[in-house]
């Protein structure tokens, strides 16, 4: 009779445990979906351990405890031309992931990170599916199609916002959006940078650093990466000193950026430290648009920003682009406190004499410096992964 009680015991326990775990599908489509998703779920797994994830990432929600059923990369893909490419891999993917939400094993919750074209259609099934949908890191409205501001409130049970200047979009809609900082606060906290890369590579504090930030996406570096080549070299014609340090992304191929530098005459140090730790072993930066400006901003290293995509892609995209700038940190600022390159602008003449510019121009550069400082504080304050945990929780409860 005892052994009975036992047994039924640990039974309830052992149900009640079931329910307590509440499975999460999320789904990050590049690789700072991927950095923003980690820290997220990591937030999660401290004040909501009760949350389980699985769903679409790369190594850093791998490594933060998500369930990965296929990589972020192979949906990362930029411009329409090079989307068109891809179309039927994206559809095999997607069609398994619907598959999942009108599954008997659905999820408790789906939580969606930026990435809108494909995301977007996941939030409609799992509306059909009765899965509730929280989207963090909204599609940039503010930037273009502003109509699926209304797609995404309808689709979305919540929002949480990254930009201050966000909910206001949403306020004439039947959603809760709301502001809930940025990420890249937390992260730039968890990886202040020690300042001891240029030790652990022989380069003396004296000596000039220029950073080569190719972003993560192959589909982008196959249209800037002669760009950036070719800069390097008229920078290495006009200082022959200077050393190049470039930030290699777990989806590019390390050997083949080694390969075109060299190809090039350069010598060039490839490296897959933090970004942030980059960013300071460097005295200015040439990048690609997007979130690693606001990471440099952070750091307060002066940087030149080029986007380049493929010409019928930069065409269509420009009718339909309503903002002036295409960097993040001049977003924030809301003015240019960056050269940006953009498109046929983006040659090597240009852009060398920009960087010469950051090396040498005292003056250029610590007004540049003041400016990111300010875009930081812009950003607000620091436990925006918290945040988006405790929605998620409340989602759930």
């Amino acid at each position: 009779m005892v052994l009975a009680f036992c047994f039924l015991a640990i039974i309830a326990v052992s149900e009640d445990n079931v329910k307590k775990t509440r499975d999460i599908m999320i789904v990050a489509g590049e690789s700072s979906g991927d950095l923003h998703g980690s820290h997220l779920i990591r937030a999660a797994a401290e004040h909501h351990p009760q949350m389980s994830f699985f769903g679409v990432g790369g190594d850093k929600m791998g490594a933060a405890g998500c369930q990965i059923l296929f990589r972020s990369d192979e949906l990362s893909v930029m411009g329409i031309i090079e989307v068109v490419r891809q179309l039927p891999k994206i559809f095999r993917r997607f069609r398994q992931l619907k598959k999942v939400l009108l599954g008997d094993e659905r999820p408790d919750l789906l939580i969606l990170i930026d990435f809108p074209d494909f995301n977007l259609r996941l939030a409609k099934v799992a509306k059909v599916a009765g899965i509730p949908v929280l989207y963090y890191i909204s599609p940039k409205v503010w930037a273009w199609r502003s109509g699926r501001a209304k797609v995404i409130a309808e689709r979305a049970d919540r929002l949480a916002l990254i930009f201050p200047f966000e909910p206001q979009i949403y306020a004439s809609f039947d959603v809760k959006a709301e502001y809930v900082g940025n990420p890249l606060l937390d992260e730039f906290i968890e990886n202040q940078p020690q300042g001891l890369l240029r030790n652990m590579l022989g380069i003396a504090e004296d000596e000039q650093v220029v950073g080569i930030f190719p972003g993560s996406r192959n589909s982008e570096l196959e249209h800037i990466l002669d760009a950036l080549v070719e800069t390097a070299e008229m920078l290495h014609q006009e200082k022959p000193d200077v050393k190049f340090l470039l930030p290699v992304a777990p989806s590019l191929s390390r050997a083949f950026l080694e390969q075109r530098f060299s190809d090039a005459g350069l010598s060039i140090f490839i490296v897959e430290k933090n970004i942030y730790e980059v960013a300071a072993a460097c005295d200015a930066v040439l990048t690609v648009s997007g979130t690693v400006t606001l990471q440099l901003a952070l750091v307060g290293t002066p940087m030149a920003i080029l986007y380049k995509v493929a010409p019928l892609s930069y065409a269509i995209g420009k009718r339909l682009i309503k903002i002036e700038y295409a960097g993040l940190t001049n977003i924030v600022a809301g003015r240019g406190v960056v050269r940006e390159f953009i498109q046929d602008a983006a040659e090597p003449v240009s852009m060398c004499r920009e960087m010469l510019r950051l090396l040498d121009d005292q003056d250029y550069i610590e007004t540049m410096r003041q400016d990111l400082t300010e875009v930081s504080h812009l950003l607000g304050e620091p436990g925006c992964s918290v945040r988006v945990a405790d929605i998620a929780a409340e989602m759930l409860a």
